[in-house]
This record gives C-alpha cells, structure tokens and sequence, in this order.
C-alpha cells in the first residue's frame, strides 16, 4: 500500500494530466452525434469530389420543405374548419331575458300591462329566430374568409355544412333584432325597452372547434406524399466531377436523410462510438504534445492546461446542444468567443492555434461542416488579429465590428460561389451572424470570472491597476511621493528594456508600480522620501536601520495580498531585491565594528531571486534607477559606468541565473538602460571633433 501511495506521489502531476487527458475526450465522445455521420460532404454548384456514387440501399426523393408547404397551402384552401354550437348558451339567453325583461318592464310606469305579454312573446320569437343561426365568435379565421365559405357545424354531435356568412355575429344579430322590432307594429316606448333587453341578453354561441379541426387537418395532410420517385439500389446517382445540380443535391440530401436510420441500423454503434473516441483523442493528443514540445511553460502549469481545456469544451457544449435542439440556429453560437478568451490570457498564436483544434472538432458535430468550418476559422483569425490593443475597452466592440463583417463577406462570397446568384440568399443568417458578434463581447465579463477562478492575470486588469489613480498607487503617492516617482521611473526603464527584448511589457510597468509599496508605512526611512535633511537612521543601529529597509518587501507582500493584487504582480515585490544585502548598512557595520564578526543573514533580503525576464529586468531597472541618484554631474562615462557596475554584480552574485534570460538579452537591457538614463538626465551624445 505504501509502495503505491509513494508511485502515486511521485507521478501525481503525470497522474493528475493523463486524468485531464481522459476526461476531456469523454466529454468530447459525448458531445458527439450519436449516430452514424453521412461520409460525404457537397454543396450545391461544386464538383462531386469523390468516385461515383452508387446507391446503396433503395430509398424516396424527397419533396423539400418548401414544396410540402406549398401542398398543404393548396388543401387548406378548401378545408372546412370545425365548429360547434352550445345549445346550453341559447337556455341562458332565454333565462337572462326573461329576467331582464320584467325588471325593464315593472321599472318603467309608461308602459301599458295589457301589451306586456305581446312584447315579451315578440322577444323571446326574435330570440328563437336568431339562434336558430347562432351568434358566431369572431377570431382571425372568420374575418379572412368569405361570406360563402363552408364550415362545419357540429350542432348535437352530427355535423351540418354552411356558409359562414349564414351564421349571425353579434353585430348581425343586433341589426336582425332592431329590423324586426321595428316592423313589428307595436309603441316607441315597447319598442326602445325590448330593444335593450333583447340587447344584453343575446351572447355568443358559435364557437371555433380547435381539437376537431387539428384532427381534420392532420388527417388531410397525411394523404401527402413525403416523396416524388425513388432511386433502386445500383443505381448511379453522380459520377466524380460532375457539378452538383439542384436534382442531384435533392437525392443526395435524400439519401443522407435514410442513411442514419437504415444503414445505421447495419452498423454496429459500439464502432460508432470507437470511430469518435478515436477522432477525440487524435484531437487532445495533437493539443498536449503542441504544449509539451513548443510551450512547456503552459504545460508545467495544470491551471492554464485547465483554463483552456475549459474554455474549448464550453465552446463545444454550446454548439452541441445548438445543434440538437434546433440547428437553424447554429450561427448564433458566439464561437469567437475562444479565440479571444485565449488570446486575453495568452498570445495570438496560440489563440488561433486552439481555434483550429476547436473548429475541426466542431466540424463532426454540426451538419454542413464545410460552410460552418470555413466562416469559423475566417471569422476566429479575424478576431485575433483585431485584437492589437488589449489595453481600451472599446477594442471589443472594434472587434465584434469586425467579427460581424467577416461572417457576411465569408457567408455571401460561399452562396455566390455555390449559387453563381443571390437567389435562395438566407437574409435571416445574417441576423444570426450580429447576433454572435453581439455575444462575442461577454468575453469582457468572461476574462474577469477565469481571472478571479484560475488566478491567471490579463492585460485588461494590468491596464486597470497601473492606473495610476487606482487606491493603493493614490496612497502611494501621498504617503511616499518620493518612492512613487521612484516607481515611475523604474517602469519606464523596465517596460522600454523588455520591449526591446521580448516579454510582457504590461506586466513589467504594472510590476515596476507596485514594487515599492511596502515603504508607504516608513516612508521617512527611505532616502527618495527624505525632503527636509533629517535622517532617521542617525538614531538607529545598522541592524535596525537593515531590518526596516529589508521589511519593505514583507510589508509590501502583506499590502499586495490585502488588497488583491494578483500572484504575478505580487512576484515582483517579492523578487526584486533577490538575496542580495542592504549594502550600506552591512559595510557601515564592518568599519563600524572590524572585530565584531557580522551575521550576514541580518542584512541580506529574504528573496526568492528573479525566476523570469520580467522579474530579472525589473531587478535591473530598479537598482540602475535608484544608482542613477547618486551620480554627482551626470554624463555618458558615468551612467555607462554605472549601469555596468550594477549588471556585473547582479550577475557576480547569482541573482538572476533562475530567470530565463540571456546574455544578448542582458546586453541589449543594458544599452536600453544608458539611453533612457540620458534621456532622464537631458544629456547629448559627445561627437568627436
């Protein structure tokens, strides 16, 4: 048990990869169809690329969408809706009139008694007369046909045809009722109160039978034929080359239909499934070994492998279940989405790199990949190479812009190609494409969740925290002017030198600010932030005096942490004195004390020592900078000098053997060095006479 915890131990970074590895083409497998794909890809207008296709099986041309809608347009024209009548309605109407009609009639002391029951029997006469029809509901159906249409009209479950225009609506019914009380003989006054009791009393009866009708018309419709011939097995449906006619790509899309349900049923699903597998992992193999070979610094560090691995299989997901669900809309998928999301965190080559894997994978879950490959990689390098600066919010919406032109220039230039015209253009698909433009721009909050959850920093946070006017560089500057100016000018020699070099020269500047944080809680003891000729120091031991200038790198640490900075800034408070000592107050005590013996570990910082070229080269800038102080009648020979002096001993002393940066680089930051520091000094270059 022991000898297997320790394999465990020794192999878990292996262990916990090949679980990466595993899990994610699973995942991949599932996402997959899970029937068997269609082997050939065509478009209309292109040639047939592969040899002459020979029908496989018998199975129908089908009729398109379009002309299966045309047909049941066609029947609808003479289909009879169904509609039923409530006879109980006709009950409540003669209740509510009765009712109404002697409250009128005892209300209003004009009337005559002796002419009520021939008034009322008028009334009821009218009523019987009018539901005789029925009263219809008025909806969309009714208003569109005809008076001469034909329903049927279910009246005590036997159904009767009619003409629509012989059923009352209310307004009908209305003007049927004042025409007969009006010929009727009998007074104005009988006349205005039958009127308005015949009025509230009358309601509608005739009502649109949705269940009958459903019925009625699915039964019409299956006497359509889903099909117009059949092609018999042998026979040539295309031979290699021919361009694919609108009849030949009718077949083929019929052949395709029929192919998973019949000839899927032939193949065994178990190697279906191994097929996928084994696509699944060509595709994760060629991911890990391009990181093994070419980028071993994503690779040794399972966050990021994690990151992007996330970020591919979210992709994937969304396609997947567009896809499934209904894949009309599949362009609306904001797939660019990776492409930024990777080149935020990481570089463009990658970016598109991961893009392409991501794309080719996608190419086996999605019908029509040909079309949908070409617009995703044409859109997703797109909006890499949109991306040329990070550091502007606005640079999202320039890239979503140019997003959106890249899908409709791609999109129309494949129809035209494949159509020779216009016709049949899908206008719609369009919308879908500014639509995934749109979703492209939750990158922005995307990059702010996978920092804050993998605790890989950006350019777009790095721009937000060397802002200047952010809290902990405002406090800065009012508590330690002298050492934020410090801090100013140590990243503008740092940012300019990796520029030069190559690296992240956001990351340096943001680095070159935070640095020094630490002396904002004893800023007097540091000389940059001594203005008015006292030294505290005068009244402190060496030791003591070593101790709060080495703690600055402590307290800087405890700054960064309490105010979220993230771990890549951190490093550069950190690192950027090394395990070098504080070389005055360590020399000061041995002329101070010669026979004392000194412990160097009082006067030497914590380290770590700089572990990449952005630490190394803010360790230069930093001890060149603060140097530069102390040079009395500045010029070319004595910053050279200087900038010599320092680079030497940082190297003397091993303080930047870990981090990954050569001897040309060295020089090159060197040469960088000497130019800014004449710049700052406002000196000239001495010409020969």
């Amino acid at each position: 048990m022991d000898k297997i915890f320790h394999i465990f131990h020794n192999n878990n970074t292996v262990i916990y990869r090949s679980f990466l590895f595993i899990i994610t083409i699973v995942l991949i497998v599932l996402l997959f169809p899970t029937a068997a794909s269609f082997k050939y890809d065509y478009s209309k207008g292109k040639p047939w690329m592969y040899k002459t296709l020979i029908a496989p099986f018998d199975f129908p041309i089908y009729k398109t969408e379009a002309e299966i809608e045309k047909e049941k347009e066609y029947l609808l024209q003479n289909f009879e809706p169904y509609y039923y009548a409530d006879g109980e309605i006709y009950k409540e109407v003669l209740i509510n009139y009765n009712s109404s009609f002697d409250a009128e009639w005892d209300s209003d002391a004009g009337l005559k008694n002796t002419a009520r029951d021939v008034v009322k029997s008028l009334g009821e006469s009218i009523i019987n007369d009018i539901y005789k029809r029925g009263i219809i509901v008025v909806d969309k159906d009714v208003e569109k046909r005809d008076k001469e249409s034909l329903i049927k009209l279910v009246v005590n479950n036997s159904a009767i045809k009619v003409e629509i225009g012989s059923i009352y609506n209310v307004k009908s019914a209305d003007d049927f009722a004042k025409m007969m009380i009006d010929v009727s003989g009998i007074g104005d006054k009988e006349k205005a109160v039958l009127h308005r009791v015949i009025q509230k009393s009358i309601a509608q009866n005739v009502f649109f039978d949705e269940e009958k009708t459903s019925r009625a018309k699915e039964e019409l419709f299956a006497g359509i034929s889903l099909s117009r011939g059949m092609v018999q097995k042998g026979e040539k449906i295309i031979d290699k080359g021919d361009v694919v006619s609108q009849e030949n790509y009718r077949v083929l899309k019929s052949l395709e239909k029929d192919y998973k349900t019949l000839l899927g049923e032939e193949h065994n699903a178990t190697l279906v499934y191994v097929g996928q597998t084994i696509l699944a992992t060509s595709m994760m193999l060629i991911f890990f070994m391009y990181f093994f070979f070419f980028r071993r610094d994503i690779y040794e560090e399972n966050k990021k492998i994690v990151l992007l691995l996330f970020v591919i299989l979210m992709i994937l997901f969304l396609v997947s279940f567009t896809a499934q669900f209904n894949s009309d809309y599949l362009y609306i998928v904001p797939v660019c989405i990776l492409p930024i999301l990777i080149r935020a965190f990481f570089d463009s080559k990658l970016a598109i790199y991961i893009h392409l894997i991501a794309v080719l994978i996608l190419g086996f879950i999605v019908p029509d990949s040909f079309t949908f490959i070409v617009l995703q990689i044409v859109a997703g390098i797109t909006a890499v190479v949109s991306i040329f600066n990070l550091h502007r919010r606005a640079q999202f919406f320039i890239t979503s812009f140019f997003i959106m032109i890249a899908y409709f220039v791609v999109y129309t230039g494949i129809h035209l190609f494949e159509d020779g015209s216009l016709e049949g253009y899908q206008y719609s698909d369009l919308l879908l494409f500014a639509g995934s433009a749109f979703f492209s721009l939750f990158a922005y909050p995307l990059i702010y969740i996978f920092e804050k959850v993998f605790g890989i920093v950006t350019d777009v946070s790095l721009l937000e925290l060397s802002d200047t006017n952010s809290r902990v560089l405002r406090k800065l500057a009012v508590k330690a002017p002298g050492t934020f100016h410090h801090s100013n000018q140590v990243a503008i020699l740092a940012e300019e030198a990796i520029r030069e070099i190559g690296g992240n020269a956001l990351l340096v500047r943001t680095g070159a600010m935070y640095h020094d944080i630490g002396k904002m809680d004893n800023a007097i003891y540091f000389t940059e932030n001594q203005t008015n000729g006292i030294n505290p120091h005068d009244d402190l031991t060496n030791e003591e005096s070593s101790r709060i200038i080495r703690n600055h790198v402590i307290k800087g640490v405890e700054m960064a942490k309490k105010n979220n900075l993230p771990e890549q800034v951190i490093d550069f408070i950190r690192t950027h004195h090394g395990t070098r000592k504080t070389e005055y107050f360590y020399k000061k005590q041995m002329i101070d004390n010669p026979d004392e013996e000194l412990s160097e570990k009082d006067y030497t910082y914590h380290g770590p020592i700089p572990f990449s070229k952005e630490t190394a080269v803010l360790m230069i800038a930093d001890s060149v900078e603060a140097a530069s102080k102390s040079i009395v009648a500045p010029d070319e020979q004595k910053i050279s000098a200087l900038v010599e002096g320092i680079v030497e001993n940082l190297l003397a002393t091993n303080q930047l053997m870990n981090a990954d940066i050569t001897l040309k680089d060295i020089r090159v930051v060197k040469k960088v060095m000497k130019r800014q520091l004449m710049n700052i000094y406002h000196l000239r270059i001495e010409y020969p006479d």
